[in-house]
């Protein structure tokens, strides 16, 4: 039986086998810029552009999906703008009121603020004004923030319904409440309430819930197939297994129950170190999990994994883009490539993807590698 791209997904989330391993990996900013190379603060702020080139990457490397990680784009975004200089090819220079920006080919907008805000402490924070009761940004990086805006907050998924149809799975993004009560407080300090103020912080973190939780439930209206959670903060490098048992695991639980019961399916991606909570995210409801970074980026064996979980939940991952992608020789990259998939296929739902984001400079000769290994060993 042939399957198209989005029933190959779909399959692989149903814990089921299609006719061959799917492919979908997630681009980073980065590696969709050095692959495009477009106006970069366009691409960043124009919803248009952003769609089309998801779309392109997509049909150009021939993945079965494709993550939405922005979402909200203004359409009247060139209107707060002071001044626009170009300097050299690829860089560019965005000067708001408030900050200016940095738009460059090779990573993330880099921000600086004119007068930035100084982090409160956690007894200064007054939970009704001072956290949001509706999530209207996403806390990107440290001091980046992309704005959702209020009117349109989901067109980008209308735009990719009209370029694709249902030819590819389609997927959203939404953020973890922890990874929003780090950007209130900044993160060390918010590691430390932790600590010393556990009840706040979980106060923080249900309203920081509730607002999630509408808008999942929104983007749930919209044509997707699955919602993936940002939680990057939450594997070992930062809290132990109490803690993402106490912080993270009770607020991530209660927008992945309303998603589901939305029909859509919902994963979770951590990095880093998770080896010793697989099953405690199992317990979140959530229909898989991403990234899975082996060693030494992470400490996740991909079979052991499938033994644990795999019965249970998909899996997405887990090339490590940085040791088999970006620096291994070819047969190197081959081998480790061949092994995951040749794991992934004797285990449960398994879609074949980097383990964390693509990284900025991995070559286009070694993303093509990949749909051809999936044609040479992926066929069930």
């Amino acid at each position: 039986m042939s399957y198209t791209p989005r029933e190959r997904v779909l399959a692989a989330m149903n814990l089921q086998k299609p006719d061959r391993v799917p492919l979908m990996c997630q681009f980073s900013i980065g590696s969709m810029m050095q692959q495009l190379k477009p106006s970069p603060a366009e691409f960043w702020y124009d919803g248009d552009v952003f769609a089309s080139g998801l779309v392109e990457l997509c049909k150009r490397f021939k993945f079965d999906g494709i993550l939405v990680s922005l979402h909200g784009h203004s359409p009247d975004w060139r209107n707060n703008i002071v001044s626009f200089n170009k300097l050299e090819e690829g860089k560019q220079e965005i000067v708001f009121a408030d900050r200016s920006e940095f738009h460059s080919w090779t990573d993330l907008p880099m921000v600086k603020y004119f007068n930035k805000p100084v982090h409160k402490g956690i007894d200064d924070i007054d939970i009704e004004n001072d956290v949001p009761g509706v999530i209207d940004y996403i806390p990107v990086s440290q001091d980046l923030y992309f704005k959702i805006d209020k009117d349109h907050p989901f067109d980008i998924f209308l735009k990719l319904k009209e370029m694709v149809g249902s030819e590819y799975s389609i997927h959203g993004e939404i953020t973890s409440p922890f990874d929003y009560l780090l950007d209130l407080l900044g993160y060390e300090q918010a590691l430390i309430s932790l600590i010393l103020n556990p009840e706040k912080c979980k106060e923080i973190l249900q309203k920081f819930t509730n607002g999630i939780t509408v808008l999942a439930k929104e983007m749930c209206k919209y044509p997707i197939d699955a919602v993936k959670i940002s939680s990057p903060f939450a594997g070992m490098g930062f809290i132990s297994p109490e803690h993402y048992s106490e912080f993270v695991l009770p607020y991530e639980s209660q927008f992945i129950k309303e998603i589901r019961n939305c029909g859509k399916h919902v994963y979770i991606h951590t990095c880093g170190h998770i080896d010793d909570r697989l099953e405690l995210m199992q317990q979140s409801g959530a229909s898989g999990l991403e990234c899975l970074d082996p060693e030494p980026v992470g400490n996740v064996d991909l079979e052991d994994a499938f033994k644990r979980i795999g019965s249970k939940m998909f899996i997405k991952g887990n090339i490590d883009s940085i040791n088999s992608l970006l620096y291994a020789d070819d047969a190197k990259a081959e081998d480790d490539i061949l092994k995951i998939i040749e794991t992934g296929k004797r285990g449960g739902g398994f879609i074949l993807s980097t383990a964390c984001s693509i990284a900025p400079m991995v070559s286009s000769e070694r993303l093509d590698m990949l749909p051809e290994l999936i044609k040479k060993a992926g066929r069930y």
